[in-house]
C-alpha cells in the first residue's frame, strides 16, 4: 500500500464523510456536506475548522457541486488548510464511479438527496446524463421523493389518514412547508429529511407506487440512456441502502442487473488512491 498520508473526503449536500490514512492507521470524521455552489466561504472554512490536524500529503474532496469554476475555490480553501498537501477537487460521481468500480466498466448512481449516474471505465467518467437538480431532475431521489410525497399528500392524492400522520408527526402546516421550500434555504435538504416518513410507510400501496414510479424515472431517464444493457449498475446513497428493496424490483422490472449498493464510499474510494500509489 501506499506510504504516503492521504486524506479523503466523500461530501454529498447533507453530509461529509472524512477518512485519514497514515502510518498509524486510518481516522475518521463527519461534517455537514460541502457543495461549493451552494456554499459561502465563510460556510466553508468554518466547516473545514472542523477537521482535526491531520498532515496529509495528498487530498482527495469528491463532491456535490464541484465544477469549474466552484471547485477551484474550493481546492483553494483546501490547499490553505493543508498546505503541505498536494490537493484535487472532483465531483462525487467521479468519486461514486471510482469507489464502485475501480478500473473496471460500468454504471455508477448516485442516490442521496440527489441524484446522478455515469457510464466510467478505467476510473474515469465516459459518459454522463446530466442530474439538474431537484426541480429539472433529480429523478429518485432524496429531495424529489419529499417533493413527491408532500405535494401529493397536500393535494390529496394520498390517503387522508397518511396525511393525518404526516402532520403530527412532523408539527407541519401546509404554510410553514410553503415557506420551507419557497423562502428559506436548502429545500432540497428540508425535503429528504421528509425520507423517513416515506420509508416508515413504505408497505402502504400509496407509497409503494410512488417508489416504484420514481425509481423507474431514474432508471428510465438516467441509466437506460447509456445503452449498455450489459453492464451492472452499482450505487452510493442512502436512499439507495434504505429503499434497497423496491429499487432492486425497479431493476427487475427493467431486466437491468444491479451490483454493489454502498451507504459510505469513503473506504472504497481510498483503497482506489492507496493502489494507484504502488
Amino acid at each position: 500500500m501506499s506510504t504516503k498520508n492521504i486524506l479523503i473526503c466523500d461530501s454529498g449536500s447533507t453530509k461529509a464523510d472524512w477518512l485519514y490514512v497514515d502510518h498509524t492507521g486510518e481516522s475518521q470524521v463527519r461534517t455537514k456536506g460541502l457543495n461549493p455552489v451552494r456554499d459561502s466561504l465563510d460556510t466553508i472554512q468554518e466547516t473545514l475548522s472542523e477537521i482535526p490536524s491531520w498532515m496529509p500529503d495528498e487530498v482527495f474532496f469528491y463532491g456535490a457541486g464541484c465544477i469549474p469554476p466552484y471547485s477551484n475555490t474550493l481546492a483553494g480553501v483546501l490547499s490553505k488548510r493543508f498546505p503541505e498537501a498536494t490537493v484535487q477537487v472532483e465531483s462525487d460521481m467521479l468519486g461514486a464511479a471510482r469507489a464502485l468500480f475501480g478500473l473496471e466498466e460500468g454504471i455508477a448512481c448516485i442516490l442521496g438527496t440527489g441524484s446522478n449516474s455515469c457510464l466510467c471505465r478505467d476510473g474515469n467518467i465516459i459518459k454522463q446524463v446530466p442530474s439538474l437538480g431537484y426541480i429539472l431532475g433529480d429523478e429518485g431521489s432524496g429531495a424529489v421523493l419529499g417533493r413527491r410525497l408532500v405535494g401529493d399528500l397536500i393535494k390529496g392524492q394520498l390517503p387522508q389518514a397518511l396525511l393525518d400522520d404526516f402532520y403530527e408527526e412532523y408539527g407541519l402546516t401546509q404554510k410553514l412547508i410553503i415557506d420551507k421550500v419557497y423562502r428559506q434555504p436548502a429545500a432540497n435538504r428540508f425535503l429528504a429529511s421528509l425520507c423517513p416518513f416515506i420509508s416508515k410507510h413504505k408497505n402502504e400501496e400509496s407509497i409503494q407506487n410512488l417508489l416504484s414510479e420514481e425509481f423507474e424515472r431514474f432508471l428510465t431517464r438516467n441509466v437506460l440512456q447509456y445503452g449498455r444493457h450489459d453492464l451492472r449498475i452499482s450505487y452510493v446513497g442512502g436512499i439507495s441502502v434504505h429503499f434497497e428493496d423496491e429499487l432492486r424490483a425497479a431493476h427487475d422490472r427493467l431486466s437491468l442487473e444491479i451490483g454493489t449498493i454502498l451507504s459510505a464510499p469513503a473506504k472504497k474510494m481510498m483503497v482506489f488512491h492507496q493502489k494507484r500509489e504502488l
